[in-house]
């Protein structure tokens, strides 16, 4: 298995003017390539000649042939990965089931992060070691803190700069660590700001990330006010610099609260069952209103399932996806009675029958029980 870990890197002035060419580099290549890619597939609809569509090799090839002679001086593996990631990134595009779907777009400069791959890196003396580009006389190994152990054959290692911090992914493939079986199954029906499953229920939108949304949203509007004012010369102020990095930290703290929930509660679930059901939930769907999308995102529904599914692997877990339109909701756990029409459970509960959003009344056998609870055993019942 791989198992990846996300490191602070310490880099002195000569590596940092190295790694900002580099994230340059990779911004330069993508942005060269997805051009290259859609002047093919454009061309390909326009002729109806399917052998003139891209991918990976012909872009790369392509990309290659006409190298300019400034770019011999970077690394080529830094080309040949973007390309490699934009020809994963469409055929995401085809699967409308991942969670970031959506059509390759071009790269910004102004983009908060920027980074780039690379898979000739070193683990040498407890330092990080790049592949020294030729005509380069200084080049120093990086020092970096926050990783638990180094071993394993280090694979593609992903640098990227945020907020005028370095850090970089280590990603180490090593046997796996047998789990002891429980014989036990669960579900888990996900919901926003909450998990269910049948031992409890977890929280994904904790009360201490209401000071961090409202500072979030007190930044964006001081952005927003300064662009409004100046215009695009307002980015280029100090104020503005300021203010955008200490949105980034709350969103960084943010997003460390919330996978640090996620990472523990997905670790418990390998550990205490053997088999585990979640619903494939198709959450562009799911996005009615801008109100529903916000409230989507923040409760990581992709990266749960993200997560889950390669901890499974790794332990040798069954998890099992209940079908899109199963109506865990819907259905009753007890006599297996299903609500249609106006007798279905919306966000706001039963108009017609006058219930709410978080019980569930079956007009079959006359049963009560809470919602969330009634889709979990509704789920488990597909063990």
């Amino acid at each position: 298995m791989i198992r990846t870990q996300k490191v602070r890197l310490y880099p002195n002035k000569t590596m940092q003017k190295a790694i900002d060419q580099l994230c340059d580099y990779r911004r330069y290549c993508w942005n060269q390539g997805l051009a290259l890619w859609n002047d093919m597939y454009d061309a390909s609809l326009i002729l109806e000649d399917k052998k003139l569509r891209p991918n990976e090799r012909k872009v790369r090839d392509e990309l290659v042939a006409n190298k300019a002679d400034w770019q011999y001086q970077l690394s080529a593996r830094c080309l040949q990965l973007a390309i490699a990631d934009l020809s994963k990134a469409w055929k995401n595009f085809f699967n409308k089931a991942q969670p970031d779907w959506g059509k390759p777009k071009f790269k910004s400069k102004k983009a908060p992060r920027q980074g780039f791959k690379t898979d000739r890196a070193k683990i040498v003396d407890g330092r990080l070691r790049l592949d020294k580009p030729h005509g380069v006389e200084k080049w120093y190994d990086i020092q970096f803190n926050g990783a638990k152990s180094l071993n394993g054959e280090l694979k593609v290692v992903s640098i990227y700069r945020e907020n005028d911090k370095y850090w970089a992914s280590l990603p180490f493939e090593r046997k796996t660590e047998a789990k002891a079986d429980t014989a036990k199954k669960t579900a888990v029906d996900v919901n926003v700001g909450h998990f269910n499953y049948t031992n409890g229920r977890i929280n994904t939108l904790p009360h201490n990330l209401n000071n961090l949304y409202k500072r979030i949203k007190h930044y964006q509007r001081l952005l927003a006010r300064k662009r409004a004012v100046n215009g695009q010369k307002a980015t280029q102020t100090n104020n503005y610099v300021k203010t955008r990095a200490k949105l980034q930290r709350d969103y960084r703290r943010v997003a460390n609260i919330q996978h640090d929930i996620v990472q523990k509660f997905t670790t418990k679930l390998v550990n205490d069952y053997d088999q585990i059901v979640i619903e494939d939930l198709d959450v562009k769907q799911m996005q009615m209103s801008h109100v529903a999308s916000k409230g989507l995102q923040r409760s990581l529904f992709g990266y749960f399932r993200q997560v889950l599914t390669y901890k499974c692997e790794w332990y040798n877990k069954h998890l099992l996806l209940a079908d899109k339109f199963y109506p865990s909701t819907q259905r009753c756990s007890q006599c297996g009675f299903v609500k249609t029409g106006k007798d279905k459970i919306g966000l706001n509960g039963n108009i017609k029958h006058h219930t709410k959003h978080n019980e569930y009344i079956c007009y079959a056998c006359g049963a009560v029980m809470d919602r969330d609870r009634n889709a979990v055993m509704n789920l488990l019942a597909l063990l």
